[in-house]
């Protein structure tokens, strides 16, 4: 006997269902014919939430599309406003809704480390749950961001950086000691008691109490003096007027304000920008952007108030968030995140002043953000982002250095230092560096000093730290430059060698890590290992029309530089009347005396010297 089919389910009755709704709290969600999530709110009354759905006509578009698309509604009931808000979340983030606003998963925000448990503390770089041992300070908008912070910190306060390892298996000073960036406590030149107080006063200065900082060496400055050690009151005075230069630097500022992010956001063309303007210890820190999934017709409103939700039920809100508009659910929000945080919490959109201000600078950002997102959908901005994710990296990198070395048989090496932004390549800041005193061919001595010359500067601050450095080479080389990074302390920034593949075709290249890390391995067709090969290209052009300019120089002027009273004049008198060293060597003696300041002896000194003493 054959089965009965199931029945299908029931069409939705409206009328009936929102006439069994509570006026209680919860949240709704709405599905489509086949059972997919399209859209979930919260409510503080449910009944008269849900109704606008189903009630006068006039909605919106975002809407309409919404409806025409939802076959059934369900609700779930909470005890509290605050507890939908919560539920709310967690199902957008398990299901996605197409119509919410969904912030994409980011890493998390990057910190500054200082392992204050130690006689020396380290400070570092950080990211992950601050669970461990010693003070976190942060967060930062960007792991640049604290890289250049951390540079400052050792032009000031000369404070360590460097692995444990490293630390504890020197026998004599490193190169940070000799350009004044460490006070070399791993070798006991300075005391525990006297790097304490320089590690508080980074702290201090980290947390934006430039004038406790100031306060404090004028103290000890007074001291040293007063004890007639006058060298060290000159190295605190030194000290103090670096302090106040970097303050007079950091001219947008913040005095008396409380921490605090403002936000920002834009709309165009279907996608949303919300920019974070971060505000720490009274000073700007920068921006971040963020690019969340939108359905068409959203508004900036609902976009932050998703922001906040999403952003910060897993960040430390700040004590203010300024907002450009009022958000409906403002005092919910704020609520969830006291709770969450402990402590106080406030979003303001009423603000006069240096807040106002800081609400244009961060919708200026949030429009440049999306101006280039818009622009760079097919561009470099994009291969920048896709790079970042083909190599795992915590961001796209704003700046790319890569170095390759040029030389023939040995002779006259140049090493070269190109620079790329998501804008392309930076060609003011492109290097070139003559390698000396190595033995011919060795390309690992000329990358080792390459590096060196180049971060070396880096770290005196005359050049911005790159996200991301390329290597033209494999794993010797990348080993090299990573070991000169980790002595300079800058052994997180990233970097990679590019190996040429065993047929030198291009995308073949081996993308190796240093230090036996392993290989990244990227399909052929790659935008990210397209935009690798156009810098490692790049790279390679600067660098080998450096070694032949280098090199034709060298041939026309060294044999005759080595000639006893031939000086640049009369080098370049000889050069223009012949044409050129193979001019000079075709010419007889009378031809050489007859150029106006070569003497009779001086020609045949010439002629004797090129022609290996036969006259």
């Amino acid at each position: 006997m054959p089965m009965a089919p199931e029945p299908a389910n029931p069409p939705f009755d409206s009328s009936a269902f929102l006439a069994s709704l509570t006026h209680r709290p919860g949240v709704y969600r709405m599905f489509s014919a086949d059972d997919t999530v399209l859209y979930v709110g919260k409510a503080k009354d449910l009944r008269k939430r849900v109704s606008t759905y189903f009630g006068s006509k006039g909605h919106l578009p975002r809407t309409q599309a919404l409806m025409a698309q939802t076959s059934r509604v369900e609700v779930t009931v909470t005890g509290t406003e605050h507890e939908a808000l919560l539920l709310e979340h967690n199902l957008i983030k398990e299901y996605r809704p197409r119509f919410n606003v969904i912030l994409r998963d980011d890493k998390s925000y990057p910190w500054i480390h200082v392992s204050t448990e130690q006689d020396f503390p380290r400070f570092e770089l950080y990211r992950g749950a601050r669970r461990g041992r010693g003070r976190f300070l942060g967060p930062w908008p960007s792991a640049n961001t604290v890289r250049e912070s951390l540079i400052q910190l050792q032009k000031l306060f000369r404070v360590r950086q460097c692995s444990e390892s490293f630390f504890a298996n020197r026998t004599r000073p490193c190169l940070q000691y000799q350009i004044q960036r460490c006070t070399a406590p791993c070798v006991g030149l300075i005391t525990a008691a006297d790097y304490q107080r320089d590690v508080a006063d980074a702290i201090l200065f980290l947390e934006g109490r430039n004038d406790s900082v100031l306060a404090n060496l004028a103290t000890r400055m007074e001291q040293a003096a007063a004890g007639l050690d006058y060298e060290r009151a000159a190295l605190l005075r030194d000290q103090i007027q670096l302090v106040r230069k970097i303050q007079a630097a950091q001219v947008i500022n913040a005095p008396g304000m409380t921490d605090a992010d403002v936000l920002g956001v834009q709309i165009r063309q279907g996608q949303a920008c919300v920019s974070v303007l971060m505000i720490r210890g009274s000073r700007v820190l920068g921006s971040r952007s963020w690019f969340p999934r939108i359905a068409a017709g959203t508004e900036g409103a609902e976009v932050l108030s998703a922001f906040i939700a999403q952003h910060y039920f897993h960040a430390s809100p700040p004590a203010e968030i300024l907002v450009p508009a009022p958000l409906g659910d403002r005092s919910v929000l704020q609520s969830v995140l006291e709770s969450k945080a402990g402590s106080r919490c406030r979003i303001r959109d009423r603000v006069r002043g240096t807040r106002s201000r800081w609400l244009e600078m961060a919708a200026d950002n949030a429009a440049q953000g999306l101006s280039m997102r818009l622009a760079g959908t097919a561009t470099l901005g994009a291969q920048f982002e896709q790079l970042a994710e083909a190599l795992g990296l915590d961001e796209p990198p704003t700046r790319i250095e890569c170095f390759d070395i040029s030389h023939t048989a040995g002779e006259e090496t140049v090493a070269a230092c190109v620079v790329f932004g998501p804008e392309g390549p930076i060609k003011s800041d492109y290097r070139r560096f003559n390698i000396k005193d190595i033995e011919p061919g060795d390309d690992y001595a000329a990358i080792t000093q390459a590096v060196t010359r180049r971060y070396t500067r880096v770290r005196s601050g005359e050049a911005p730290l790159p996200g991301l450095i390329l290597i033209d080479g494999g794993s010797g080389q990348a080993d090299r430059a990573y070991g000169v990074l980790e002595e300079l302390q800058f052994g997180d920034v990233p970097l990679l060698g590019v190996a040429k593949g065993p047929a030198r075709r291009a995308g073949e290249e081996k993308l190796v890590l240093p230090r036996g890390r392993g290989r990244i391995e990227l399909p052929a067709d790659s935008p990210a290992l397209h935009l690798i090969q156009q810098i490692r290209d790049e790279a390679h052009r600067f660098a080998i029309t450096g070694h032949r300019q280098r090199r034709a120089q060298s041939r026309r002027t060294s044999s005759l530089a080595a000639i006893p009273g031939l000086g640049p004049q009369r080098r370049s008198a000889l050069l223009r009347e012949f044409g050129g060293l193979q001019g000079i060597v075709q010419a007889g003696v009378s031809d050489l005396a007859r150029v106006r300041g070569i003497s009779r002896t001086l020609a045949q000194r010439i002629y004797d010297h090129l022609h290996g003493g036969t006259p």
